[in-house]
């Protein structure tokens, strides 16, 4: 039976640790009714983990609409717009905060953790600027099925929850079905949240903020020498295991501000995101990133510039003389791209089957990515054949049909051979190991884009069901969605993606 008061409205066990901070960290602000709410989508599997099942109980879809539209609120929610600022394309805006976004509070899950459930898309909030603060269902479904993809590979993420067309249209490039998405995230303090008031001059509020993530994300380091420098090394250390992972399976988050990076070390804000088909570094589908500023090969860089502004918004915490400070700081901004290489290589040293390290690895795994740029090889197809080329040469036709330069594929094959021969685990044990890594399924673009048209253009939710089903068993053989696991055609490829506001 569902939790309710008196009045019969709908209670989720609601907490409001980030609303228990200073006004100054936000607006209270309540979403806007949407005039005739529809589910398209809802996630049970989520739900339970949320411990939302018992207080779903019951609730039939019109109310499930109008609960996730915004247009009926939980007795226990507290709508607030967090305030943050941020870099964006390097540009510092002072004032960003939650245009059109609601985080309603946290939700504490079976396993202690908290959990911000927060709407996006539920209208305008004093941070809006110009903006309309609503959002298309086609970026909200996009962000729905990318984020599901992601946990299913393993990688940290924020997730969603559900999507509910709102009954209204919303202008973008041309009139779109309007949608709100609700998200789940770990939190949602982002390195822009701390230079919000850092460019203030408003040490108290960093000092609070900081206070606040390390309890919420960090406890053991309360009360340690040096918590602010120990917070900024356990972040940067989180963004270089989430890199790697990222770049491990060829994605490309597309826009990474720093009100886009997230302290808890989850992927955010899925806007122009994209993966890979064809490997090329230079790779970039954001239709606003002209430059190729956050191409697939510059995120670690971009990783690492973003943590350099978290530093400065640290330094009065750190060390009371600037000098020290910077210096202190400095040291681990300047150990991230040493940290991301070795993570890095690591998780590529599992995508190759190795399963122990050695000092010739780096250059096996360069020669690889050099081999596949130069033959315009499918990224994620290339690893999962490798891992059925372990079984022996008569198992490598499927991978030599990607590569272009036969003999440079022999010659690193060989290479390859000879490493394996070190290990003592059998050709199957290798191939097996190898397929827990090395995707078969990701969301590849033109199946998104053609997911999300039949979607938002003729109602039509079967080849978004597919896809998710797809996605969310990634390294398992489907040969009934053998489509799936194909590059697009020539005429099928995504060249530009678009963040949706």
């Amino acid at each position: 039976m569902n939790a309710s008061d008196s009045t019969g409205a709908l209670r989720l066990g609601l907490e409001h640790s980030y609303a228990a901070l200073p006004p100054r960290f936000y607006a209270e602000v309540a979403p806007v009714p949407a005039r005739d709410p529809s589910l398209v989508i809802f996630n049970e599997p989520l739900a339970a983990t949320l411990g939302l099942t018992a207080a779903l109980a019951g609730v039939d879809k019109p109310r499930l609409a109008a609960l996730f539209s915004g247009s009926e609120l939980p007795a226990d929610a507290r709508p607030i717009a967090m305030a943050y600022a941020g870099h964006q394309f390097a540009h510092f805006v002072p004032q960003l905060g939650d245009g059109r976004a609601l985080l309603l509070g946290e939700r504490r899950a079976s396993d202690g953790r908290l959990y911000d459930i927060q709407f996006k898309g539920s209208g305008r909030t004093p941070f809006s600027r110009d903006g309309d603060g609503r959002a298309a269902v086609g970026p909200m479904l996009r962000e729905y099925v990318v984020s599901e993809a992601m946990h299913a590979l393993g990688i940290p993420t924020t997730r969603s929850l559900a999507v509910v067309t709102t009954g209204e249209h919303v202008r973008r490039e041309a009139p779109q079905p309007g949608a709100v998405l609700t998200r789940i995230a770990s939190s949602h303090v982002r390195v822009g949240t701390f230079e919000f008031f850092s460019a203030r001059g408003d040490t108290d509020g960093v000092r609070a903020l900081l206070d606040y993530a390390i309890g919420r994300h960090f406890p053991e380091l309360a009360g340690g020498t040096n918590a602010p420098l120990a917070f900024l090394q356990r972040v940067a250390g989180q963004q270089a295991s989430l890199i790697a992972q990222w770049m491990s399976v060829g994605f490309i988050h597309g826009v990474m501000n720093t009100d886009n990076m997230a302290i808890s070390g989850e992927t955010i804000d899925y806007g122009p995101c994209a993966f890979m088909d064809h490997y090329d570094p230079r790779t970039v589908f954001s239709s606003i990133d002209h430059r190729g500023r956050y191409a697939c090969g510059n995120q670690p860089a971009i990783a690492q510039w973003n943590l350099a502004r978290l530093a400065e918004s640290l330094l009065p915490l750190i060390d009371s003389d600037q000098g020290r400070a910077i210096a202190t700081a400095t040291t681990v901004i300047e150990a991230f791209i040493p940290q991301f290489d070795a993570l890095f290589c690591d998780r590529l040293r599992l995508k190759l089957g190795l399963a122990d390290a050695q000092d010739e690895d780096v250059d096996l795994i360069n020669s690889l990515l050099s081999l596949m740029r130069e033959s315009q090889a499918d990224f994620t197809l290339a690893f999962r054949f490798l891992g059925d080329a372990a079984l022996g040469a008569s198992y490598e036709g499927s991978l030599r049909s990607l590569f272009k330069d036969e003999n440079g594929l022999n010659a690193w094959l060989a290479r390859w051979r000879s490493r394996l021969g070190a290990d003592t685990r059998s050709a199957k044990d290798t191939r097996e190991a190898m397929r827990k890594v090395n995707p078969a399924f990701i969301p590849r673009n033109h199946r998104v884009e053609a997911a999300l048209t039949a979607a938002s253009e003729r109602g039509d939710l079967g080849p978004l069901r597919t896809l998710l089903a797809v996605v969310q068993q990634p390294f398992e053989d489907q040969p009934e969605h053998a489509e799936h696991m194909q590059p697009p055609l020539e005429s099928e490829r995504v060249l530009a993606t678009f963040c949706g506001t």
